[in-house]
């Protein structure tokens, strides 16, 4: 299974926040920390994707119509 870049380092970054941080999950409501930003990468990614395509397929469909 191959791995996109942007992967590796959310889970590079979640890895470093689950050894570092004493309090994990519950500690990552500070938009200062690092951990905040490891939960958050994993689920942006996919999400700008999907709407990507989907503007891009509005495009498509608008223009062949």
């Amino acid at each position: 299974m191959f791995l996109s870049l942007p992967t590796l380092i959310s889970l590079a970054g979640l890895f470093y926040s689950a050894s570092v941080e004493e309090d994990f999950p519950q500690g990552c409501t500070s938009t200062a920390s690092l951990c905040f930003y490891s939960l958050l990468l994993p689920i942006t990614i996919p999400v700008y994707v999907f709407f990507h395509l989907w503007t891009w397929m509005g495009i498509k469909l608008f223009r062949h119509n």
